[in-house]
């Protein structure tokens, strides 16, 4: 395939599935669960994410649902599959179809699922439908300056670290932050799809 062409589709919502981990397209039905796998950690309260307050889930999935409608993001619900329970959330956004990048982000787990293999599966599922189905020949994160967690995880997935724009984006609390940029390009996705299967192997060993 061509370099200068974009996705070999458009993205749509779908389903993904591997390893006790479901990835379906997010919705209204939703809200209450998503309250929910909020609760567990009272999430909300963290500085340097954007997981919706009690009271705040219908707009916060209205919102997505608009960015889906407006072709610039892709709005999934994370589900354990042995329980069918919603235990948080994740998406595509900032896709430019033109250029074949788009970036993952609006990713949070409930507490109790922090830590454990669901991150490594939702990125394994998210970066494989990116690169093999959708044709993107880029993929991004960014995250809050102060967020060394989030920095953590996105290091560990392989992603190279581009930059940070200063001075960027509000938070909650109403003050700034610098955004830490990251991405990963098409011809590093093999190696890395490797290694994120070497962990999960591990995982379930």
């Amino acid at each position: 395939m061509s370099t200068t062409t974009g996705f070999l589709k458009n993205p749509s919502p779908t389903t993904l599935e591997a390893h006790g981990v479901r990835l379906v397209p997010l919705d209204a039905s939703h809200a209450n669960e998503l309250e929910q796998a909020a609760a567990d950690g009272e999430l909300w309260k963290l500085r340097v994410t954007s997981v919706p307050a009690p009271g705040e889930a219908a707009a916060y999935i209205k919102a997505a649902l608009a960015g889906r409608d407006g072709g610039h993001m892709l709005p999934f619900a994370v589900l354990e599959t042995d329980s069918g329970r919603i235990i948080g959330t994740t998406r595509y956004h900032d896709i430019v179809p033109a250029i074949g990048r788009l970036e993952i982000g609006y990713t949070w787990y409930a507490k109790s699922r922090q830590r454990s293999h669901v991150n490594t599966t939702c990125k394994l599922l998210l970066l494989e439908h990116a690169f093999e189905d959708l044709g993107a020949h880029v993929v991004g994160w960014r995250t809050d300056n102060f967020n060394f967690a989030s920095q953590r995880a996105i290091e560990r997935l392989g992603a190279k670290k581009d930059g940070v724009l200063r001075h960027h984006a509000a938070r909650r609390d109403g003050s700034v932050r610098d955004t830490v940029m990251y991405s990963m390009a098409r011809g590093e996705w093999p190696e890395i799809r490797r290694h994120l299967e070497y962990q999960l192997a591990r995982h379930a060993d």
